[in-house]
């Protein structure tokens, strides 16, 4: 579970949407997970493959490096900064996955904003 002390309304709302990827992802559920991305095509991903767009592509993607539950294993963010200025946001956080395996780990840099009174990612960068 993501906290931060003291956070304004936006930040506690941004928060909310990454406990819930927390929960999705841990239970299988991608396509939960992915409610917090932009639905567009001109969603940008980042990762270990070069840049990506759209939101389709992005769960693709992610079904294919992760086809089931054990290789999903269980999601934690630790949220390292978390700057909001009206309707964008710019967060800095770490990943890891607990598997049975394995539990790989990394960085990632969110670029939210706030479209139709929801904040969802349109930019992130994961390694």
């Amino acid at each position: 579970m993501i906290s931060c002390t003291n956070s304004t309304n936006e930040q506690a709302a941004i928060l909310s949407v990454m406990n819930q990827q927390e929960k999705d992802w841990s239970t299988g559920n991608i396509e939960g997970f992915m409610q917090g991305y932009w639905q567009s095509d001109s969603l940008m991903f980042i990762g270990k493959n070069g840049i990506k767009y759209g939101w389709q592509t992005t769960l693709d993607n992610y079904k294919k490096s992760y086809p089931d539950k054990a290789a999903m294993g269980k999601l934690e963010f630790e949220v390292l900064n978390l700057e909001v200025n009206n309707n964008t946001a710019y967060m800095l956080g770490k990943w890891s996955l607990i598997r049975k395996a394995d539990n790989p780990n990394g960085y990632f840099t969110l670029y939210w904003k706030k479209i139709d009174a929801k904040w969802v990612i349109t930019i992130d960068h994961t390694n």
